[in-house]
């Protein structure tokens, strides 16, 4: 009970305090400023009005700072696991490329070096014509020659021979290496498509065309007659180049295709085709050989020097091309040979100026017959004996060695004129009247 007295007491004292209490606040107060408690600011922050908007924009300004900075770390991370995924990735191909490129290199080089191609088989292989590059290597490679063409093509452009190679059939083998192939193809010694064809003697110009052309040895018969007309050997064979009156000629080369046995390629070029020819000719100029009437062996040089030195060789190749074109043979070939060297070295008065030889009067056709439609009535040869004085411009034939060593060598006559039977026989005369009896007489 007594307990119960005493807090109530106390409760009665606290009541009497607070309605003691009085707070007194001087007018002048608020000018005063206020002491600051020892270890506290001397500024208080206001979070009201303008200063809380400022402090709010501080604060955003550096969060968006803390972002950026955030973001950037972020990224730069993100970039580099990119960088580490692209740099595997690149090494991985690299190897896969590697890998390839290794495989293609060594299978390549075991195929330039035939090491995996140890059959000795002989292969026939066609090169068509005007073949490139591409064109032969799928050939190789399409009849087991060669593995890889790309390489091969590869090998050929490094070593600059991929713009030699020439038409032709070949018979190859299969264990060759690249180095060996292009050799054996750039040789035409190894072509086995030839064709052997025989010029007659007496043959002309256009008739040997037609005749290569024919036996599949020529390739462009144009080109062949276009050349036969050009000064473009004369640099290698002096015989052409001492040649003065080109342009009086219908071939220039007339004369000097010597006739004879030749093997051709099929096909083959039209140049390649008239060296044959032109290196013949020159090899029969000096070659040593038994003459009627010499003492030991001589050669066409050494005849003309001995016997014809007031003619030039062309003169002579021009007689020896009217001798073939008018004997009847052999024999036949000397006698005519001394009737148009007295003719030509004759007086003006004895009216043989005119060698009116038949051979001249259409050249360069054989006959009126072979002269073009359009021009058969009406053609006229600057080569026409029968109308133009002493020689002809040029020759009208490819001679043989007979008709040649005859020019050089004539008998020794006095007559003027000649005339053949239809059996080939010969008759000869010194004097206009001789020769019309010997025309009668045959008819």
């Amino acid at each position: 009970m007594s307990e119960d007295n005493n807090i109530q007491n106390l409760e009665e004292k606290r009541r009497q305090k607070a309605k003691n209490f009085t707070l007194n606040i001087h007018d002048n107060i608020l000018d005063e400023p206020a002491e600051p408690a020892n270890n506290e600011p001397q500024e208080l922050n206001s979070y009201s009005g303008e200063d809380v908007k400022a402090q709010m924009a501080k604060d955003s300004k550096q969060a968006l700072k803390k972002k950026k900075k955030l973001d950037k770390k972020l990224a730069k991370a993100k970039n580099k696991r990119n960088r580490r995924v692209f740099r595997l990735i690149w090494a991985v191909s690299v190897l896969i490329v590697g890998a390839m490129a290794g495989m293609f290199f060594v299978a390549g080089i075991d195929d330039m070096l035939a090491i995996n191609r140890t059959e000795n088989k002989s292969v026939k292989i066609e090169i068509p014509a005007n073949p490139n590059l591409d064109t032969v290597a799928t050939v190789l490679e399409k009849n087991n020659i060669i593995e890889d063409k790309n390489y091969f093509k590869m090998f050929a452009k490094f070593t600059k021979a991929d713009d030699d190679f020439t038409q032709g059939t070949y018979e190859i083998k299969t264990n060759m290496d690249y180095e060996a192939i292009i050799n054996f193809l750039l040789s035409s010694v190894n072509r086995t498509d030839t064709v052997k064809v025989t010029i007659p003697e007496g043959r002309n110009v256009l008739e040997i065309a037609k005749l290569l052309k024919e036996k599949g040895a020529l390739a462009d018969e144009g080109k062949f007659l276009e050349l036969c007309n050009s000064n473009q050997f004369d640099d290698e064979y002096s015989f052409l180049k001492d040649i003065k009156n080109t342009d009086d000629r219908y071939y220039k080369l007339e004369g000097y295709l010597y006739p004879d046995t030749y093997t051709f390629y099929k096909n083959e070029d039209a140049e390649n085709v008239i060296y044959r020819f032109l290196n013949n000719y020159d090899t029969r100029l000096t070659e040593k050989q038994d003459v009627s009437g010499y003492d030991k062996v001589t050669t066409i040089e050494e005849m003309l020097k001995k016997n014809r030195s007031n003619y030039t060789l062309d003169q002579v190749m021009i007689v020896a091309s009217i001798i073939q074109s008018e004997a009847a043979d052999t024999d036949d070939m000397y006698y005519i040979s001394s009737i148009i060297y007295n003719r030509l070295n004759a007086d003006e008065d004895m009216g043989v100026q005119y060698l009116g030889l038949d051979s001249t009067k259409f050249y360069p056709y054989r006959t009126q017959a072979d002269v073009p439609d359009d021009a058969r009535d009406t053609f006229e040869s600057s080569y026409d004996t029968y109308t133009k004085e002493g020689l002809p411009a040029g020759e009208i034939c490819n001679p043989g060695m007979n008709a040649i060593i005859a020019a050089l060598n004539p008998k020794d006559t006095n007559y003027y004129f000649f005339c053949h039977d239809k059996d080939g026989n010969a008759y000869y005369a010194s004097t206009i009247y001789e020769h019309n009896e010997n025309l009668a007489n045959i008819e």
